[in-house]
């Protein structure tokens, strides 16, 4: 098979915990996760053809997994199984300060995907790559593999993409400022979060912070602000795109939702500036549902909502 959109990551099981019962009880709402599976399926929604790379394990989270993603349409030819190790899992819990994340992830099989796995034709036949900070930051192994799918893809002009999604109980703030921009510097769009620059940059202004990830090679940044939208840059101009309104009860994935958009609206042949409206609005469409999956639109839903 062949893809547009091929990224590399560790998809995760995702266990999102829902309102507290009158009794005090907790449940919690089965579903998935993983930033760039999310990214990649979000970009599967948006009617872009897509793959993802990965290992999981012979279980049972990886059979929901390998339905999932095959009821999605994302190609799964270069995806492992591996028997001796587990598919990762994770918990999402809420309360006034947001949402908290309790992943469970070590020596999980995604992290023993490198270099020997990556499919260069199927890299090389893409129009874009994606990865993040998790995708190399799981393990030494997945890191290599990364870098290595970002060489494929720069020798054969796919553009390169890159979320930073930095997650301290990875690895530190110098560590993964050091790894991270190197792979940074290899690529043409990076979708930093405003919180992730600031830890793994050490600026405040968002100015700055674009100014930085410029000067590292990308010839596009789009800084994610959350609730307050996003700034869209290039050398020669800054645009501010504006949250899109909602009423958010689950904020994982969103950056994920955006991403992922965002990136498929550019296949599909949009300017930067049109796609990160589209997808600031599927991002906030995302939020109006649980779990990082779901609640994910489908372009006729984003096209709907921005035409009101």
């Amino acid at each position: 098979m062949s893809a547009d959109f091929v990224a590399i990551g560790e998809p995760m099981l995702e266990f999102n915990q829902l309102p507290v019962g009158a009794d005090g009880s907790r449940h919690y709402l089965e579903g998935f996760g993983g930033d760039t599976s999310n990214a990649a399926i979000a970009a599967a929604r948006q009617g872009v053809r897509t793959a993802y790379l990965t290992a999981i394990g012979q279980d049972w989270p990886g059979d929901r997994f390998m339905a999932l993603w095959q009821a999605e349409g994302v190609d799964v030819s270069a995806i492992r199984r591996d028997a001796g190790r587990q598919t990762a899992v994770y918990f999402v819990t809420h309360d006034a300060n947001g949402h908290a994340f309790l992943p469970y992830r070590r020596d999980s099989a995604a992290c023993f995907y490198g270099p020997d796995d990556v499919p260069a034709a199927l890299i090389a036949g893409a129009k874009m790559l994606y990865a993040s900070g998790i995708s190399q930051g799981i393990s030494p192994v997945a890191d290599a593999g990364v870098r290595h799918a970002i060489a494929i893809a720069r020798a054969a002009g796919v553009r390169v993409a890159y979320d930073t999604n930095y997650r301290a109980k990875l690895w530190g703030p110098a560590e993964a400022a050091a790894a991270m921009h190197a792979a940074i510097a290899h690529c043409d769009i990076v979708l930093p979060s405003l919180d992730d620059a600031i830890t793994l940059t050490g600026l405040v202004d968002p100015d700055a912070i674009i100014d930085f990830y410029l000067r590292l090679g990308p010839s596009l940044v789009v800084l994610k602000r959350g609730a307050e939208g996003a700034l869209l840059a290039t050398a020669a101009r800054r645009t501010i795109i504006p949250p899109f309104p909602c009423t958010p009860v689950d904020a994982t994935g969103a950056g994920d939702a955006f991403c992922g958009s965002f990136l498929a609206r550019l296949i599909l042949g949009d300017t930067p500036e049109d796609a990160a409206l589209y997808a600031g609005c599927a991002a906030a469409l995302k939020c109006e549902g649980y779990g990082a999956v779901a609640p994910i639109p489908r372009a006729a839903q984003v096209l709907e909502k921005l035409a009101l």
